[in-house]
C-alpha cells in the first residue's frame, strides 16, 4: 500500500476500504501523534486531539481506528461526533488542541478522508507536517505499529454543536434584521445538521427573524438527490427552482462538509463568490473601522488570483489593504496568518475569518450575507449587483496532450497581439489588459494531478469576455485539446 496515492498536499482522501482502510487510519493516527501532537504538547498537560466526522457510513469505523493510533501513543481523544468541517475547526480553536475531521467533502459515498489541523485550527499541509505524517505512517504500515505506551490515552465524547452555534451568533448579530425567507439546500450533507442549530432554535438559542425552508436536510452520505458540490451549476438547479417557487428572499447551498456556501438571489440567479467576498470583506473592514481598530493600522483582506478584479478595487477604495494569493486553501490560510488578515475569500466559495482562527466557515459567510440583506430594503439581486460590475466566464477546463506547449502558445499569441500586456506568473499565468481598451484579464493554470488547463476570464462587458474566452480556448485546444 503506497500512502502517496491518498495523502496529497492538503489532506487524506481515498475510496473505502481500499485503499483507505481502518488499518491506514490507525497508522495515520499513530503518525499524527508523533509528528504533530506530542512535539507540541505542553509539559504537565495531557495531550488531546478532537475528532469529528461527517455523515458517511464509513466514518465511525475510521474514527475508531484513528483514535486507537492516538491513544496507543498516550494521547487523549475527544470525539465530537457528527459535525461540519468548520465545527471541527471550532473545537480545535476553542480548546486550542489539534484536530482531525473525517470527511471527503463532496466526493461520492465510497470516499472518505481526513483534514488535520494543529491547535487553533492551523492547517497541516504538505509543507507543515503532512509529508512527515505520510512518511511515518508508511513505515508503520510496512513494518508494524509501535508498542503502546504504558499509560494509554483515554477516549471521551462531548457535544459542541450548541457552543459552535452560539459562538457564530456572537460574531454576526441577526436578531434585528428584517424578516427573511431563505431556502437552504444542504445536499444531504452536514448543513442539515448545523443550519437548524445556527439559524434555527435547534441548539436552544433564541429564534431569529428567518423563515428557513429546508431542502435535503436528511443526512445521507450517498447523496441521493444531487452531488453536494454547489460549484457545479447542475447542483444548484433544485435550489434555484425552490427559491422562486417559495418566493424566498435568497437561497443558500452548502457542500457535503458544509465548509463552503453558495448564494442564490430571489430570482434564482447564482451570486458570484467574488461578490460574496467583496460584501463580507467590506463588512469586516467596516467593523474594524467602527471599533477604532483600523486607526492608523492596515486592515488586510486576502483574495485569490481568480476572484473578480472588483474585490481589490472595492476594498482598496474603502481603505483596506488587499493581498492577492495563489489558488488553494493552504495558501490563503498561510497568508491570513502572516498578515493578520481580518478576512479572506476564494472564488471556490471558501471564506476565512480572523475571528474564526483564520479558518474557513461557510456558515459565518452565510450569516454575513443574511445580515447585509436583512439590514436594508433592497432585494438580493440589487445588493449583489453592487459587487459584480464585471462579467466572468467561470472556470473552464481543457484536456490537452502537452500542457506547457498549449500554455506557451497562448502567451506568445497575446504578447504579439497586445505589446506591453501584463503577464503575472504567480499561479499559472495571468494576462491582463485592464489599463487600456478593451479591458479584460484571464488566468490559465495547470492542474496538479491531470493534463488539464483551467481558464478564468473577466472583462468589462460580455462581448469582450466572450471573445477573449473563445480566442484563448481555441489556442489551448488547437492541437487536439478538448473540453474536460
Amino acid at each position: 500500500m503506497d500512502l502517496s496515492t491518498i495523502i496529497k498536499a492538503y489532506d487524506v482522501r481515498g475510496t473505502v476500504p481500499d485503499p483507505f482502510s481502518p488499518a491506514v487510519a490507525e497508522a495515520v493516527g499513530a503518525a499524527f501523534a508523533r509528528v504533530v501532537v506530542l512535539p507540541g504538547a505542553v509539559e504537565g498537560v495531557r495531550p488531546e486531539v478532537v475528532i469529528g466526522n461527517d455523515m458517511r457510513d464509513s466514518g465511525p469505523a475510521l474514527v475508531e481506528a484513528f483514535a486507537r493510533g492516538l491513544t496507543a501513543a498516550g494521547v487523549d481523544v475527544v470525539r465530537i461526533g457528527l459535525c461540519s468541517t468548520d465545527g471541527l475547526y471550532y473545537a480545535s480553536g476553542a480548546r486550542n488542541v489539534p484536530g482531525a475531521m473525517f470527511t471527503a467533502s463532496h466526493n461520492p459515498a465510497i470516499y472518505n478522508g481526513i483534514k488535520l489541523c494543529r491547535p487553533g485550527a492551523r492547517p497541516v499541509g504538505e509543507e507543515t507536517g503532512l509529508a512527515q505524517v505520510r512518511e511515518l505512517a508508511q513505515t508503520f504500515l510496512d513494518e508494524g505499529l509501535p508498542a503502546a505506551v504504558e499509560v494509554p490515552g483515554t477516549v471521551s465524547e462531548v457535544d459542541l454543536l450548541g457552543d459552535y452555534a452560539a459562538f457564530l451568533r456572537s460574531l454576526v448579530d441577526l436578531s434585528g434584521i428584517r424578516p427573511l425567507k431563505v431556502v437552504v439546500d444542504a445536499g444531504n450533507g452536514m448543513g442539515g445538521h448545523t443550519v437548524p442549530a445556527v439559524l434555527g432554535t435547534g441548539a436552544g438559542l433564541p429564534a431569529l427573524p428567518l423563515d428557513v425552508v429546508p431542502l435535503y436536510f436528511e443526512l445521507d452520505g450517498s447523496f441521493p438527490n444531487h452531488e453536494a458540490n454547489p460549484l457545479e451549476p447542475a447542483n444548484l438547479v433544485d435550489l434555484q427552482k425552490a427559491v422562486v417557487e417559495h418566493g424566498a428572499d435568497l437561497g443558500l447551498a452548502f457542500d457535503g462538509d458544509a465548509d463552503r456556501c453558495f448564494v442564490v438571489d430571489e430570482n434564482g440567479r447564482a451570486v458570484s463568490p467574488s461578490a460574496v467576498t467583496a460584501l463580507v470583506g467590506l463588512r469586516e473592514l467596516a467593523k474594524e473601522q467602527a471599533a477604532g481598530l483600523a486607526d492608523g493600522q492596515p486592515v488586510t483582506v486576502i483574495h485569490n488570483l481568480i476572484t473578480s478584479r472588483a474585490v481589490p478595487e472595492l476594498l482598496t477604495a474603502a481603505g483596506a489593504t488587499t493581498v492577492r494569493t495563489r489558488v488553494g486553501h493552504s495558501f490563503i490560510k498561510a497568508q491570513m496568518a502572516e498578515h493578520g488578515a481580518v478576512f479572506g475569500g476564494e472564488h471556490s466559495a471558501h471564506y476565512y475569518f480572523r475571528d474564526f482562527w483564520f479558518a474557513d466557515t461557510g456558515m459565518l459567510a452565510a450569516m454575513h450575507v443574511l445580515a447585509a440583506l436583512g439590514g436594508q430594503e433592497h432585494p438580493m439581486s440589487a445588493l449583489a449587483e453592487m459587487y459584480e460590475p464585471y462579467v466572468a466566464s467561470g472556470e473552464i477546463n481543457s484536456r490537452v496532450a502537452d500542457v506547457p506547449a498549449a500554455r506557451a502558445r497562448v502567451l506568445d499569441a497575446y504578447r504579439a497581439a497586445y505589446p506591453g500586456v501584463e503577464v503575472d506568473e504567480l499561479d499559472g499565468a495571468t494576462v491582463s489588459h485592464w489599463e487600456g481598451q478593451p479591458r479584460w484579464w484571464f488566468n490559465l493554470r495547470a492542474s496538479n494531478t491531470e493534463p488539464l488547463l483551467r481558464l478564468n476570464v473577466e472583462a468589462a462587458d460580455a462581448d469582450v469576455m466572450e471573445k477573449v474566452r473563445d480566442d484563448v480556448l481555441a489556442l489551448v485546444r488547437q492541437d487536439g485539446g478538448e473540453p474536460a
